[in-house]
């Protein structure tokens, strides 16, 4: 039982990690300003180590769903909101399509604006990781990652990365944007991994 900050009934109460509380509106944290979409040029473009690098365009991609995942979400600031449904398709689907090899241990998330994020290939390979186009039945607004993002949801939601425009499969970690800078590069909520000096010696070596 939690000693300090809010209390909530018990079935709530187990779903929230330490350190996090519920908020009732969805906060909003982005780095560079919101990217225009235009359908006709966006693309996004699957390589590394795998046996057949694709590039799909928004219709294509969108062709390879719909699934959706219902999942809570918690952000590395403290907030945690709970039951979201995302719509896209699991990441599962685009690894199956590209035939990752067996050398691959990392992916490596790119974005607009050369925005970075990695995680680990077993991370990625939950059956709730998706790219998403839509939030509780609705598109995705800019601010929350429109046209396409990252949903990781048993990582912290600097992971699910915004705007994405590439899956990169990789043996070696490269670290993303807020990695570099001081934070946890596996980044589990329950295990309060928030900042890179929590990182045991092996870290980049763990799958």
């Amino acid at each position: 039982m939690k000693l300090f900050g809010p209390r909530y009934p018990e079935e709530i109460a187990k779903r929230i990690p330490p350190g996090q509380r519920l908020v009732k509106t969805w906060p909003v944290l982005h780095f560079g300003p919101i990217p225009d979409f235009d359908e006709s040029t966006w693309s996004l473009e699957v390589n590394g180590l795998v046996d057949n690098p694709f590039t799909l365009t928004y219709l294509e991609l969108k062709a390879l769903g719909p699934a959706d995942v219902q999942a809570d979400m918690h952000c590395v600031t403290g907030w945690s909101t709970l039951d979201n449904t995302w719509t896209g398709v699991p990441f599962r689907v685009l690894a199956e399509k590209a035939g990752v090899q067996d050398d691959a241990k990392w992916v490596i998330a790119h974005c607009d604006y050369g925005y970075t994020s990695d995680l680990s290939l077993q991370a990625m390979m939950d059956d709730d990781v998706l790219v998403a186009w839509a939030h509780g039945g609705e598109p995705l607004t800019g601010e929350h990652g429109f046209p396409l993002r990252l949903v990781v949801p048993k990582r912290y939601a600097w992971k699910s990365a915004k705007w994405l425009r590439g899956l990169e499969f990789s043996a070696n970690n490269k670290r993303g944007f807020w990695e570099v800078r001081g934070y946890h590069i596996h980044a589990e909520p329950w295990a309060e991994e928030r900042y890179s000096y929590q990182e045991g010696p092996g870290a980049e070596l763990e799958p």
